[in-house]
């Protein structure tokens, strides 16, 4: 029997009589999809008879998966006779109590989808057998799909018959003119400028009626004809309209229950998963309350998924490696020749930025999807390249409890360690698809064209992002393997001249640094979440003090990126004094509420400079804690000693430290030097802080970490140029964040800021004192 037929002896439920299980292509072609994959009726499949003709079911099966609300007595069959009188018995129906029906409904509302042990544990208590309730719950979940496809048909219907009474009207209007000064019959010449206007009127809506058929048919994974969809009546609305009518797609309703590649019974997860969340932290921004809006937004998000998937799987004549480094570069006309811009022409004066990048890292794809899509997760994974970001509003979750189809508008700002180049703030959407089993593709794309569009004005934006994300496969032993498209558009005038090279081959925000983070991060999670592995600390630190003194590291060095950066997150004011280098950017901000700093005023002054030393040899000494006397003021002159050491990754570089000055200071006998130092293909880093020993004592026994008041302090290193070309120096940034008066009422002086200037100055001169690189 082919997919999809129902056995002659098996009863339709009351709710499907009127309409086949498979009444489009479209429909029949999803439910057979994920009955191959992973949907409940391909497991019903294995109920069939293979050696009947016709694959007919066994009869005691077949009488337990009848609708919802009836079944037949569990103690007939249809092959029972009565021996006194020789004839077939009749079968015995009894249909469930209202209370075996509540509570079913009552579980199907919470889990749709209930496990072998919830089947077993409801059919005990409502006294039935575990096929009975199983055949319930499928049941329940085809009809429900039934309804909610009616429901589609009904939103589509209904816009094309408004179409279509506006079309009648405007044809009304034209066969019978009225001349506007008398009121009596118009001469055909008087209405000729008219008739242009409502045939221009018209052939808009057609247009527009069209676009969103071809949309809504991209979903639903079939063409639909707007002329067809017009020739059926509108439905009567029901009560079902008042439950998905606010799923967050307004007039696309219907698009948004059949994304492709979704199972078929993926349960009411429309009905709960589709929140508009409102806007978080200072950024305005307009919600989407328009159907447009919406299907611009969904139709912006299909055009720049279908380009990052070609522009990861394509190669040559798309991209093309390098002689010298390998590195992959993208060829401007072959892609101009490929593909149609999405978001509209470069704007003047902008460059173009675009790279690739392919690797390993210790995560499956569903982890992965999941920590991009959410922001605060995301941030997490990125520590030093997202200073912020924000959802601003959820146009889909995604389909049955996944993030298959989820689309959101998100607010980012990224960020290169270095004040010489500004913080990119853009404003994208994020669409989030799984192409097959353990396959997944995350794509950004920049919204500013669509608002300029909207609003009526141009946008103005250092930064545009076109499709640029990942496509995630899962490989064995946990791992998953990332291709990373990134492609922007940017002023390049706002780069400092130091660092331009640098952000246009791809070192700042391209691929290569978010891949070689992923892969560290990655790393690093996998290593501390291992039981298994030796711990080489040189003082006891219990498991509880590992994390608490991981996650202190982790709030300072993201303190300290935010203090070179400038970024939102903390109000900091910038500083222009007339006594101050050009290249050295002075901020300042007061410390009042947050217990992890200490209150007062507090500066922070951070510089970049070139370095004709390669950047291992400069991480290697920043971090080397017995050469920490020739550049470091805390060190009171001499060599420090490490007191304990939490290994973040395979390379030794990747730790976090606890250093102790000589006590040849009384006053500092009771500081310790917290530590983090990171490194990977993309740039390194060095960040510390002093802390109180009291403080710390609590922190390694697993005491909460958040009241350790810290102020960092450190470098961030990154090659001057790409690995294509010899690299022949290193581009260092030096960053200080430093209390100069402990009273919040107090005011800065000009004396604390020559003493912060007077500081960094100190420092990067010992730096290059110590390497022998003075000129």
């Amino acid at each position: 029997m082919p997919t999809g037929a129902i056995a002659p002896a098996r009863l339709v439920p009351q709710s499907l009589a009127t309409k086949p299980m498979f009444n489009s292509p479209g429909l029949s072609l999803a439910l057979q999809t994920s009955m191959e994959g992973q949907g409940e009726v391909a497991r019903t499949g294995a109920n069939y008879d293979s050696s009947t003709v016709g694959g007919r079911r066994s009869r005691d099966e077949e009488h337990e998966s009848r609708s919802g609300s009836e079944n037949m007595d569990g103690t007939a069959s249809g092959d029972d006779v009565d021996v006194a009188n020789n004839l077939p018995r009749k079968k015995r129906y009894h249909r469930h109590t209202p209370q075996q029906i509540q509570e079913l409904e009552t579980l199907f509302k919470d889990c749709p989808h209930p496990d072998e042990k919830q089947r077993l544990e409801l059919s005990r208590r409502l006294c039935l057998e575990t096929r009975q309730v199983k055949f319930w719950f499928q049941n329940r979940r085809t009809q429900m799909k039934t309804q909610m496809e009616r429901h589609e048909n009904s939103l589509l219907r209904q816009d094309n018959d408004m179409l279509r009474a506006e079309n009648m009207s405007m044809r009304d209007a034209m066969r019978n003119p009225m001349c506007t000064n008398c009121g009596g019959p118009a001469i055909i010449g008087e209405i000729s400028l008219g008739e242009q206007h409502l045939r221009i009127e018209n052939a808009r809506l057609r247009d527009e009626l069209d676009r969103v058929c071809t949309l809504a048919g991209k979903f639903l994974g079939r063409p639909i004809s707007s002329l067809a969809v017009s020739m059926n009546p509108p439905l009567r609305n029901s009560s079902l309209e008042l439950g998905v009518g606010n799923n967050g797609f307004g007039g696309l309703t219907g698009i948004s229950s059949t994304l492709p590649l979704v199972p078929s019974d993926f349960g009411l997860g429309i009905l709960n998963h589709l929140p508009v969340v409102p806007p978080k932290g200072p950024i305005n921004f307009t919600p989407i309350d328009t159907s447009l809006e919406r299907s611009m937004y969904l139709e912006l998000a299909l055009s720049a998924m279908d380009e990052l998937v070609k522009m990861a799987q394509t190669d040559e004549p798309l991209w093309i490696r390098s002689l010298e480094g390998g590195t992959q570069i993208l060829n401007l006309e072959e892609y101009f020749r490929t593909f149609t811009p999405c978001i509209g022409m470069k704007p003047n004066g902008f460059i173009t930025e675009a790279s690739r990048e392919t690797g390993m890292a210790i995560i499956n794809s569903l982890a992965l999807v999941e920590t991009l899509m959410d922001s605060n997760k995301w941030t997490e994974m990125f520590p030093c390249i997202i200073s912020r970001t924000s959802t601003t509003d959820v146009v889909s979750s995604g389909m049955g409890g996944s993030r298959d189809g989820a689309l959101q508008l998100m607010h980012a700002e990224l960020q290169v360690l270095s004040p010489l180049v500004p913080v990119r703030e853009v404003n994208f959407l994020r669409f989030c698809k799984q192409h097959s089993e353990g396959v997944w593709a995350v794509v950004d794309v920049s919204i500013d064209a669509l608002r300029e569009t909207s609003s009526g004005g141009p946008t103005f934006s250092r930064c545009r992002r076109l499709p640029s994300g990942c496509v995630v496969q899962d490989m064995p032993n946990g791992y998953s393997k990332v291709t990373w498209v990134e492609h922007s558009e940017y002023d390049e005038s706002v780069v400092h001249q130091l660092y331009r090279q640098l952000v246009s081959a791809g070192m700042g925000f391209g691929a290569q640094r978010w891949v070689a983070t992923l892969q560290r991060q990655c790393e690093c999670l996998a290593i501390v979440m291992s039981s298994s592995v030796p711990n080489p600390d040189q003082t006891a630190i219990t498991p509880g003090g590992r994390r608490s003194m991981l996650k202190l590291a982790q709030r300072m060095t993201n303190n300290f990126c935010a203090g070179v950066c400038a970024s939102t997150l903390h109000k900091w004011n910038k500083l222009n004094t007339g006594n101050m280098d050009e290249d050295v950017r002075v901020m300042t901000r007061k410390s009042v509420d947050d217990p992890g700093e200490p209150p007062g005023i507090v500066v922070s002054a951070a510089t970049s400079v070139w370095l004709p030393v390669s950047p291992q040899r400069l991480f290697d000494f920043l971090r080397d804690e017995h050469l920490r006397s020739e550049w470091d003021i805390l060190s009171n002159g001499g060599p420090m000693q490490e007191m304990a050491r939490i290994a973040k990754g395979q390379d030794h570089g990747n730790c976090v430290s606890l250093l102790r000055a000589s006590a040849m200071n009384p006053k500092q006998s009771s500081m310790l030097i917290l530590q983090e130092t990171c490194i990977d293909p993309s740039g390194s880093l060095v960040v510390y802080a002093p802390v109180d020993i009291p403080a710390m004592q609590v922190v390694m026994n697993g005491g909460d970490s958040a009241y350790v008041a810290l102020l960092p302090s450190g470098f961030s290193i990154v090659p001057d140029g790409p690995a294509a070309q010899r690299v022949s120096g290193s581009l260092l940034t030096v960053a200080f964040q430093i209390l100069v008066n402990s009273l919040p009422t107090a005011k800065l002086t000009v004396e604390s800021v020559e003493t912060v200037n007077n500081l960094i100055s100190c420092t990067v001169q010992k730096i290059k004192a110590a390497l022998h690189c003075e000129s």
